[in-house]
C-alpha cells in the first residue's frame, strides 16, 4: 500500500472519529437530563426514535444517488454539517421539542454513514473486507468512546450546554477535515438509470442479515443507548457512574472492534460469533432489570460493548459479501435503512412499555428479540452449504 493511500484512509479515520464524536458526546446523559426537565418517557421514546425515522427514509435514497453519481465526498460533508447544526439546535432548544427535531437532523446526518463506510472498504480487496470493516467500526466506536469520556467528566459541573457545544466543535473540525478528502472522479449526475441498481434489495443474504442488524442495533438504542441510564439512575447512581457506565460499554466496543478486525476473529468466523453474542445480549436485557447492584450493572455493561464491536462489524461484513462495487452504496443504503427501523421503533417502543407497565417488561421482550436473533442465525450457519 502507497503512503498516499495510507493518508487516505488516515483522513478519512480522523473524520469518522470527529463525526461519532458530534454524534454521542451527549447520548449518556440525554435520558436523564431529559426526564429531569418533565419529559414523559412516552414522549422519550418517540425523541430517542426520532434519530431512527430520518434514517429509515433516507438511507436507501442516498446510496441509490451515491452509487449513480460515484462520489462520497459531498455526503460526507453533508453529514457533518449536519452532526454540528443538530446540536447546535439543542443548544439553541433545550426542550423536547428541540431535542425530537434535533435528532431528526441528527439521523440525517448517520445517514451519510453509508459513504464514510463505501469509501473506506473501497481501499481494501474483496478478501480484506471484514477488516475493514471492523477497522472503520473501531474507529467509530472510538469517536463514540471520546464522546462518552468528555460528557463524564463535565456533564456534572456544566450541564448539557456545554456537550452541545463540543459536538458543534467537533462537527465543523470534521467538516473542515473532510475538505481535505480525495476521492476518483464519477459520474457526478443523477440518472434514474440507477434505479436499477435497487434489484440488489432482493438479495437473500443481504435482507437477511439486515432484519439480524435490526433486532441488534434495535436492542442496543433502547437499553445500553438509553434507559439503561435511567434505570441506573433508579439504584441511586449518581451523574458521574451514569456516564461511566457508557464508558465501561464503550470501552468494550472499542477492544472487541478490534479483535473483530484480527485474523483470529476472521479464523473463528462470524457463523460461531454472531449466534454467541446475540446471546450474551439477550442475557444482558435479562439480567439489567432485575440486578439491584450498581458496580453488577457497571460489569454487564461489557455485553452489548460486545454485541456493538463484534456482532454489528460482522452482520455489516456478512451482509455485504458478494456485492458488486457499483451497487455496494445501494446495498449499504438498504441494509443501514433496515436496522434504522430497529432503531426508530424499539425505543418507542421500550418507553412505552416502561411508562405503561415496568423495565423488566421491556427488557424482557427485548432479550427475546436478541434470542431470536441467536436462533435464526444459527439455524442459517447450520444450513449453509460449505461452498456458500
Amino acid at each position: 500500500m502507497t503512503a498516499d493511500a495510507k493518508k487516505k484512509q488516515a483522513l478519512l479515520l480522523a473524520v469518522v472519529i470527529l463525526f461519532w464524536f458530534a454524534q454521542y458526546v451527549y447520548i449518556p446523559y440525554q435520558t436523564p437530563y431529559l426526564l429531569s426537565i418533565q419529559v414523559s418517557e412516552a414522549f422519550l421514546g418517540s425523541i430517542l426514535g426520532a434519530y431512527g425515522v430520518t434514517q429509515m427514509l433516507m438511507r436507501l435514497p442516498i446510496g441509490v444517488m451515491a452509487d449513480s453519481v460515484g462520489r462520497h465526498k459531498i455526503f460526507i460533508l453533508s453529514g457533518t454539517l449536519a452532526a454540528g447544526a443538530a446540536s447546535l439546535i439543542r443548544f439553541l432548544l433545550p426542550g423536547g421539542t428541540g431535542f425530537l427535531a434535533a435528532n431528526l437532523l441528527s439521523g440525517m446526518a448517520s445517514s451519510m454513514w453509508i459513504s464514510f463506510m463505501v469509501m473506506y472498504t473501497g481501499f481494501f480487496p474483496e478478501e480484506e473486507q471484514q477488516k475493514a470493516t471492523g477497522r472503520i467500526i473501531l474507529c467509530n466506536n472510538l469517536g463514540i468512546l471520546l464522546g462518552f469520556l468528555m460528557s463524564s467528566l463535565l456533564y456534572k459541573n456544566f450541564g448539557m450546554s456545554l456537550l452541545c457545544i463540543l459536538s458543534i466543535g467537533a462537527g465543523v473540525l470534521a467538516t473542515l477535515l473532510a475538505f481535505f478528502l480525495k476521492e476518483e472522479k464519477g459520474t457526478g449526475a443523477f440518472s434514474h438509470i440507477s434505479f436499477d441498481s435497487l434489484k440488489v434489495c432482493l438479495h437473500k443474504r443481504l435482507i437477511l442479515f439486515s432484519l439480524l442488524a435490526l433486532i441488534q442495533q434495535g436492542v442496543q438504542m433502547s437499553t445500553a443507548m438509553s434507559f439503561t441510564a435511567q434505570i441506573l439512575k433508579e439504584r441511586g447512581a449518581s451523574a458521574f457512574l451514569i456516564g461511566f457506565s457508557s464508558i465501561i460499554y464503550m470501552v468494550s466496543a472499542v477492544l472487541t472492534s478490534a479483535f473483530s478486525s484480527s485474523k483470529k476473529a476472521v479464523k473463528i468466523g462470524s457463523g460461531t460469533l454472531i449466534p454467541i453474542v446475540f446471546f450474551t445480549l439477550g442475557l444482558y436485557c435479562i439480567l439489567v432489570p432485575i440486578t439491584p447492584y450498581i458496580p453488577l450493572l457497571l460489569a454487564l455493561q461489557l455485553l452489548p460493548g460486545m454485541a456493538t464491536g463484534i456482532l454489528f462489524s460482522n452482520l455489516t461484513s456478512e451482509a455485504m459479501k458478494g456485492i458488486p462495487a457499483k451497487i455496494k452504496s445501494t446495498a449499504m443504503g438498504f441494509y443501514q435503512a433496515v436496522y434504522a427501523l430497529g432503531m426508530t421503533l424499539f425505543p418507542m417502543f421500550t418507553g412505552r412499555l416502561a411508562a405503561g407497565r415496568s423495565y423488566l417488561t421491556a427488557y424482557i421482550l427485548l432479550a427475546l428479540a436478541a434470542f431470536v436473533g441467536t436462533a435464526v442465525s444459527l439455524i442459517y450457519y447450520c444450513l449453509k452449504k460449505p461452498a456458500a
